[in-house]
């Protein structure tokens, strides 16, 4: 059973920081990209980053450049988000998903594995 799982989430002060990260089993994902998309009540889940099968590309949505920052070890199968200066507009929760392919891809098509969530509040 694949699985991919979230921790790391929860509630922070404006200007502060959190890291997330996804654990995944049942396969290794080693060889594809992934990304951590996010979503708030009445929205779909936008991007947020996303990181190439080896590391050598990442993207960042405009409104997280220079403030966040993805990460992967294929070793432990596992990818990260540092996120830094944190804004109460950064509510959400943030899902961790694989893509079917080794490349990035900022739409959600791309990806067909999810984790179950992480809240992240960031208060005023």
């Amino acid at each position: 059973q694949v699985q991919l799982v979230e921790s790391g989430g929860g509630l922070v002060q404006a200007g502060g920081s959190l890291r997330l990260s996804c654990t995944a089993s049942g396969r290794t994902f080693s060889s594809v990209a992934m990304a951590w998309f996010r979503q708030v009540p009445g929205k779909e889940n936008d991007i947020v980053a996303a990181i190439r099968w080896d590391g050598g590309f990442k993207y960042y949505a405009d409104s997280v450049k220079g403030r966040f920052i993805i990460s992967r070890d294929n070793a432990k199968n596992t990818v990260s988000l540092q996120m830094n200066s944190l804004k109460p507009e950064d509510t959400a929760v943030y899902y961790c998903a694989a893509s079917q392919s080794n490349l990035v891809y900022t739409s959600r098509n791309y990806y067909n594995y999810w984790g179950q969530g992480t809240q992240v509040t960031v208060s005023a």
